[in-house]
């Protein structure tokens, strides 16, 4: 039983919490069995388990099918838990788990983007960890073959982004961190129209191609696309709003987006995509 804050595992982890330390060592934190579940089923690689006692009881075949991917166990206190959660209600379990994320130079490796997708999914300086992680929760729901991020968006493999896309950052391909010229020659090079989302875009997602196959561009919650990406693309769509509500934020918007494009391409292809 770990009981110190000063262990050198401990404090490993709980450096996880910074994207310095993440990008350097390769590794990032998975809160909750669901979690862990779900990087297993995937393939995914845990280092370290740390669990409560109580936790350790409750899922001692989760924790079994860990040891047997490699992971070492680590049991700890209540606190010390609590601490590398930082949640409000931990769940007992934080894994350290091996970056699952690609850069634009492994797009085209095994397991990257696939060389003819249907729905791709852009995040193009998005910063709120929160919206980022439901928007790629958004994109698994509906079918996208991958998200993308460009340079200077937030992490996906940070704590809360991780909670927030609920176990999918281990479901489909992340491009991190790409130039957004390489990402745009890429998925050009796929035969992927790039269509952004804009709430003042003349055309609606209606009168947009979203049965082609295509890359769906989300800009920054507050200052929208950012130029360079907005001159590269093909089309500009908004949402039709019908009431009062002033607008909708990102996670909100993309996840109609890409339910709207998953819907046109399946009827287009009989429910197939």
């Amino acid at each position: 039983m770990i009981t110190s804050a000063r262990n050198p595992a401990v404090i490993a982890a709980r450096k996880l919490a910074r994207g310095q330390a993440r990008a350097r060592s390769g590794r990032f934190l998975v809160e909750g069995a669901q979690g862990l579940s779900e990087a297993l089923a995937a393939g995914a690689r845990p280092l370290t388990v740390f669990a409560t006692p109580e936790a350790a009881g409750e899922h001692r075949e989760l924790l079994a099918a860990a040891a047997a991917a490699g992971a070492e166990h680590r049991m700890v206190t209540a606190q010390l838990l609590a601490d590398l959660a930082q949640t409000l209600t931990p769940q007992g379990l934080v894994a350290v788990v091996a970056s699952v994320v690609r850069t634009i130079d492994q797009i085209d490796d095994p397991g990257g983007l696939a060389p003819a997708p249907s729905m791709v999914c852009v995040l193009a300086g998005v910063s709120d960890p929160g919206n980022a992680g439901t928007v790629l929760r958004a994109a698994d729901a509906f079918g996208a073959d991958a998200l993308a991020t460009t340079a200077g968006s937030v992490d996906l493999e940070s704590p809360k982004a991780v909670r927030a896309a609920a176990g999918s950052l281990f479901h489909l391909p992340v491009i991190a961190g790409a130039d957004w010229p390489r990402l745009a020659a890429a998925l050009r090079d796929r035969g992927l129209l790039l269509i952004g989302a804009d709430p003042h875009a003349e055309a609606t997602v209606d009168e947009v191609p979203l049965e082609r196959p295509c890359a769906l561009v989300l800009g920054n919650e507050a200052h929208g696309l950012p130029d360079p990406v907005r001159a590269d693309l093909h089309h500009l769509a908004r949402l039709p709003q019908y009431g009062r509500a002033e607008s909708l934020n990102l996670a909100a918007a993309a996840a109609v987006l890409l339910y709207a494009c998953a819907r046109r391409q399946r009827l287009v292809t009989g429910g197939q995509r």
